[in-house]
């Protein structure tokens, strides 16, 4: 059957279906949701796998978000310890506990840190 327009008094525009026809409707519009949300999985999936994206715990988000200081959160989640961290980046244990008390570090460094943490660096900056 073919839809039906009607017009009301305020001059909106109106489509009567039968039922068959709405329902048919509904489960199409499903299926490409259903079709669009394993598309979007897929692509995430593919992200993470090539390390362009990451998954954080929650309670690590949950830390940083109630004030905890993102890079002492984030390194503790890595299993590093501050020794490690300033090692491997090159810098002293007393320049990361500087930066793990709220100190300002140079954007060099905290680059070079993101990418040891593996995280953006923009999740290791105070608002």
């Amino acid at each position: 059957m073919k839809p039906q327009f009607i017009k009301t008094e305020a001059g909106e525009e109106l489509v009567v279906l039968t039922r068959t026809d709405y329902e048919d409707l509904v489960a199409l519009a499903e299926m490409g949701e259903d079709a669009g949300t394993a598309r979007i999985i897929k692509q995430s999936q593919a992200a993470i796998a090539a390390g362009d994206e990451i998954l954080v715990p929650g309670e690590v988000v949950h830390s940083i978000s109630h004030g905890e200081n993102a890079i002492k959160v984030v390194r503790e989640w890595r299993g590093l310890t501050q020794a490690e961290l300033a090692r491997r980046n090159k810098v002293t244990k007393g320049y990361i506990t500087k930066l793990e008390a709220g100190g300002t570090g140079s954007p060099k460094v905290l680059k070079a840190i993101a990418k040891t943490l593996k995280v953006p660096v923009d999740l290791l900056l105070p608002d």
